[in-house]
């Protein structure tokens, strides 16, 4: 799978709280509808101009806070292809996977781009390409790759059971 778009560039310890407002938590529960919502308390230009495809980078600690699924599903949702980060919050970084969202963990990248700019991710490749410059990273192994195939953890089981 490759992917290209434009990035949307965060810094260190992005919470789930601003990825999802909590004010939203138990008031909206249709998926579609929360994409609107994304990240409205950080970038509300995020929130009326990422597109699908758009790629999020980020620095360390991605997805602190909460364990809040929704803060995974919004993102999923307003079509984003990946999440590049320096680290993840370990429960947000499984959402994102049980979701099918893409995500890569990458020292390097951070320094290479600026919001705007164009990157192209090839997974099985382990490649992250941006600037002129290509950036490896670890292929996912099999089991995470179906699950990022099959839209996440929930088609995925039901695909292997042959339950679609």
């Amino acid at each position: 799978m490759r992917i290209r778009g434009k990035v949307w560039k965060y810094g260190d310890d992005v919470n789930t709280d601003v990825i999802f407002a909590g004010k939203y938590t138990y008031t909206i529960k249709d998926r579609a509808e929360m994409a609107r919502y994304a990240l409205e308390d950080l970038d509300p230009e995020f929130a009326r101009s990422a597109s699908p495809g758009d790629i999020i980078v980020a620095g360390r600690n991605w997805g602190c806070g909460s364990s809040r699924e929704q803060a995974a599903i919004c993102l999923k949702e307003r079509g984003i292809g990946a999440i590049i980060a320096r680290s993840f919050a370990r429960i947000h970084y499984r959402n994102c996977l049980n979701e099918g969202l893409p995500i890569i963990i990458s020292s390097e990248i951070q320094d290479l781009v600026k919001s705007g700019d164009e990157v192209e991710v090839d997974f099985e490749g382990g490649e992250i390409t941006a600037a002129g410059v290509t950036i490896k990273f670890p292929p996912y192994p099999e089991f995470v790759q179906g699950l990022v195939n099959d839209g996440g953890l929930v088609p995925h089981v039901k695909k292997t059971l042959g339950l679609t």
